[in-house]
């Protein structure tokens, strides 16, 4: 990655015999910062005047157009005082995590000695004292003492540069080691670590690292203290880490070892609860965090992930370079990957993410449950799949339909396979977060509970044999109903889930941006699909799909095929608890006059909870004797 090097302090101590040193050393440009001082600039310093605020306005915006234009082709060097930190804001403003501070110190005796031989300088020495009393030292840069010989600081500086790492990842589990590849093929220098465990994780970073050709320039270890050295600072650690507890212990392993400033990233199924509270507690540490759902399984992790990170959104900014690089891209080739919003609102959106794919999932399987009644066989239900991506197609279709194509010998594998569905916890805490909202996701509810009642098996054998099942009725659907209803049902759970979203960012003050989020999710992720492309553009201009003309159209037309499919699934005793929810929750949504009022009138009745009354907008609570 190319980065600018600056190399500031004060006057005299050295910076343009250095920084030319330094970018002969490393065969980069260099630039000198006096030279592009404005006419009035030198002479009112050549004057005897110290320059004010004013004056390094458009001296330090020109010298920050210089680096990002440099940065375009190549690394550079440029030097240049930047004694304030708001001086080095400027020079810092949209390239932060692309720029590098070496520091050169000494003392007003040393520098003044310096000043007072040179000759042809338009700043006279009487001016350095001024410099010395405004100067903030940076806490982010390289220090380096100016007693050194000019070639002994070139090599100090060479070394903390090129000797440490850029970014470091922790945890090398599926996705750590997709992601270190990933990170290693678009250039960057990395550290990985994985603990040791005697007789079960032995050497697993450096065993890694042998595996691969791309990873040659990676470090690797399995000692914390040398993980965390090897960094440039400030640090930036990814943990890679199972979620829970772990990410805890893992923190409090790594803090001894961390500096002010330093970046970890939890890039695991958090619970956003928790990433707010890390992040709190981090804060007291002095210590950034930043929560970051990754999605795209082993595959995407190493090809280009949808990253969803959130927090803090200047320290987002210094680690958008690396994130962005590594993630999938859009139709527009930007990265699938955004800044959020604050606190955990990356890890809730990736935990809807996890529900939406829960009933993703779920919709295929009854659909193929289906089809198998009417009498096809996996190659053929495969078939019948492979003609609806035309129009409905999504990576979980694609999938679905190469998993019913693998057989196994003779047979198809997935008859070979125990119909018991395991789940990683986030349907769960989705399911828990639309309760505590109070938003209906009936449809990820249905498809958790689903997996649950998949994982009775024993019992479902046995009440099998001994609860009466029977087909009283010949399923009569054809291929096109059954993708209607398919559609129908994951519109209405694409609702349900930014619905979610949305209610989240209005009660926690996130500001989500709806379409954003679709469009991080249009690749790389679990359920990127033709129908997120669409939703990119309808979440432009409303927070609510179903008042979107296009799709309220597409629902209209799909609602006979819903009800017809349902129905038969019904009359054939077949589970259909997604695709009947997806109607139940239409029916609900769209009902204008409920039977919420009998459910209230109980509650006034047995609890004298009261009720208001229709046609009264004065919003008093009333109450009856009901006996």
């Amino acid at each position: 990655m190319n980065k600018v090097i600056f190399i500031i302090g004060v006057s005299g101590s050295g910076k343009s015999t250095i920084g030319q040193l330094l970018a002969d050393n490393l065969n980069s440009p260099f630039f000198d910062g006096d030279d592009f001082h404005p006419e009035n600039n030198i002479k009112k310093m050549a004057n005897g005047q110290p320059l004010n605020d004013d004056d390094r306005q458009d001296w330090l915006e020109t010298l920050n157009e210089l680096a990002k234009q440099q940065l375009a082709n190549n690394s550079c060097v440029i030097v240049c005082s930047a004694l304030k930190q708001k001086y080095r804001d400027i020079l810092n403003r949209d390239i932060e995590s692309k720029t590098k501070w070496v520091h050169l110190s000494g003392t007003f005796n040393q520098i003044s000695k310096r000043l007072q031989s040179r000759e042809g300088h338009f700043m006279p020495s009487e001016l350095l004292k001024s410099q010395f009393d405004i100067l903030e030292s940076p806490k982010e840069a390289i220090q380096i003492d100016i007693s050194l010989t000019p070639e002994n600081i070139v090599k100090s500086i060479k070394h903390e540069l090129m000797n440490t790492s850029e970014f470091g990842l922790f945890g090398l589990g599926v996705m750590g080691k997709s992601l270190c590849r990933n990170l290693a093929n678009n250039g960057f220098k990395i550290s990985m670590f994985n603990r040791h465990v005697e007789g079960t994780e032995e050497d697993i970073a450096k065993n890694f690292k042998a595996q691969y050709p791309e990873l040659s320039q990676a470090e690797a270890f399995d000692d914390i203290s040398a993980f965390v050295k090897s960094l440039q600072q400030p640090r930036c650690i990814m943990l890679m880490v199972n979620a829970g507890k772990t990410i805890d212990y893992v923190i409090e392993d790594l803090l001894p070892h961390l500096s002010v400033n330093d970046i970890i990233i939890d890039g695991g199924n958090s619970n956003y609860k928790k990433t707010k509270e890390r992040n709190a507690y981090l804060k007291t540490k002095g210590i950034h965090f930043i929560g970051t759902g990754v999605s795209g399984g082993e595959e995407g992790a190493l090809k280009g992930p949808s990253v969803m990170p959130s927090g803090d959104k200047d320290t987002y900014k210094k680690i958008a370079p690396f994130l962005e690089k590594i993630s999938a891209k859009d139709k527009n080739n930007l990265p699938c990957c955004t800044y959020v919003g604050p606190e955990g609102s990356g890890h809730f959106i990736k935990m809807v993410h996890n529900g939406v794919e829960y009933v993703e999932m779920q919709l295929l399987a009854e659909v193929a449950t289906i089809l198998e009644a009417l009498g096809q066989n996996p190659d053929e239900i495969a078939n019948t799949l492979e003609t609806w991506k035309n129009a409905a197609n999504s990576y979980l279709l694609e999938i679905t339909t190469a998993i019913f194509r693998k057989k196994e010998g003779k047979d198809w594998l997935v008859h070979k396979i125990l119909d018991k569905a395991e789940n990683k916890g986030t349907g769960n805490w989705t399911t828990i977060a639309s309760a505590e909202l109070g938003v209906p996701s009936t449809l990820i509810a249905s498809a958790l509970f689903s997996r649950y009642i998949s994982f009775y098996k024993e019992e479902r054998v046995e009440l099998n044999k001994n609860l009466k099942k029977e087909n009283v009725s010949e399923l009569n659907l054809t291929s096109n109903e059954i993708l209607e209803a398919y559609q129908f049902a994951r519109i209405i759970s694409h609702y349900q889930g930014f619905k979610l979203i949305s209610e989240a960012s209005n009660t926690f003050l996130w500001h989500l941006n709806l379409s954003e989020i679709a469009r991080i999710w249009t690749n790389g992720c679990i359920i990127r699909s033709t129908l997120i492309e669409e939703l990119v553009e309808v979440f432009k201009h409303t927070t609510n799909i179903l008042t979107s003309p296009k799709l309220i159209e597409r629902v209209n037309q799909y609602i006979p095929s819903a009800k017809k499919v349902v129905s038969e699934g019904v009359l054939n005793d077949i589970t259909t608890p997604a695709l009947g929810e997806a109607l139940q929750f239409f029916y609900g949504i769209t009902t204008q006059y409920a039977s919420a009022n009998i459910i209230q009138a109980q509650r006034d009745y047995f609890g004298a909870h009261t009720y208001q009354r229709l046609k009264d907008d004065s919003e008093k609570s009333y109450h009856t004797n009901w006996n």
